[in-house]
């Protein structure tokens, strides 16, 4: 089913950004270093890919697309759902801990901390939507379903993230991956 393709593919690129945050945290927390540019760019990926973009495609399509066919909400959708919205407190206390980074080295914790937290919901979270979530989906939506989001998809990246963009993040999301080794 593409829709969920479409999904698992960009869970792979989230990834490579975990990798690179978790590098950048492990680094603030044991070096006191700060790498503020792949910090930032770390977390305008998360906030416009992951989150606007790739959480937009779930909770706008997909989710209440599934809630039509049968899916219960206060099942798996529901803890997806709530899942994303820890993840955004964790990007929201990221963000400010790098602004303050530079003034407050108590900062670079708080920053390491949140992005330890953040990893490991992220990383256990595209486990379920790729192993549960997914496989529910492939099971109950029609192919006419799976065109319906495609397009809703597209329409997402293209009005709301901006042509150009996905790709820039992709090639960012490769870069600050590349950096862990």
């Amino acid at each position: 089913m593409q829709a969920t393709d479409d999904l698992k593919h960009e869970h792979r690129v989230i990834e490579l950004v975990l990798t690179g945050l978790e590098r950048i945290a492990e680094r603030a927390r044991t070096a006191h270093t700060f790498e503020q540019s792949a910090a930032e760019r770390a977390l305008e990926i998360l906030r416009n890919f992951a989150d606007k973009c790739h959480h937009g495609k779930e909770e706008r399509h997909l989710f209440p697309l599934l809630e039509e066919r049968g899916v219960p909400r206060d099942g798996p959708i529901g803890v997806m759902l709530q899942e994303h919205e820890q993840g955004r407190g964790h990007i929201r206390a990221m963000v400010q801990a790098a602004a303050d980074a530079a003034r407050n080295a108590g900062s670079l914790a708080l920053f390491a901390e949140h992005a330890a937290e953040y990893i490991e919901l992220l990383r256990q979270h595209i486990q379920k939507e790729d192993n549960v979530l997914f496989q529910m989906a492939e099971q109950v939506l029609t192919q006419a379903d799976d065109r319906r989001l495609v397009e809703a998809f597209e329409a997402i990246e293209r009005e709301e993230i901006g042509e150009g963009v996905h790709e820039k993040y992709h090639q960012w999301a490769h870069e600050l991956a590349g950096h862990a080794d």
